[in-house]
């Protein structure tokens, strides 16, 4: 028997919303899956123990479960060093980007402000998301 989390955090078994999709389990965290697999062995039949494979099983999913979700931060640190890299490596370059009303500006990169995961570029008196960079054109002084 499986019991939503607010059963856990209540000490209470509270039945499933059906307005919850319950479907999604991609966004189970190891922490809610854990505290799935405490309250699943809380609430059981004393009668009919959780079966030793079965919970073997659970605890190499829970196992599964964290280091996908580390591999998931390794993924998303490499992400931002690498927008950060590729943001300081046009300081200096005359770059090609698509304005917010639509046209092509071209302009000098004086600087590179690097302190979020989306990097922006100083060109001219205006700050440039890097994802708005279509092209970059060469290398040299303004």
């Amino acid at each position: 028997m499986t019991l939503p989390v607010s059963a856990v955090a209540s000490g209470q078994p509270v039945l499933p919303n059906p307005a919850i999709d319950t479907t999604d389990n991609a966004k189970l965290s190891s922490k809610a899956f854990l505290q799935l697999l405490v309250a699943q062995l809380r609430y059981q039949d004393p009668s009919k123990p959780v079966d030793t494979s079965a919970f073997m099983n659970e605890t190499a999913t829970l196992t599964q479960v964290q280091s996908s979700e580390q591999t998931a931060q390794v993924s998303l640190d490499m992400l931002t060093a690498q927008r950060a890299q590729t943001a300081s490596s046009l300081v200096g370059h005359t770059v090609s980007y698509t304005a917010a009303d639509g046209s092509q500006i071209t302009g000098y990169v004086s600087s590179a402000t690097i302190s979020s995961a989306k990097p922006t570029l100083r060109i001219g008196t205006v700050d440039v998301d890097l994802s708005q960079v279509q092209q970059v054109l060469a290398s040299g002084t303004p």
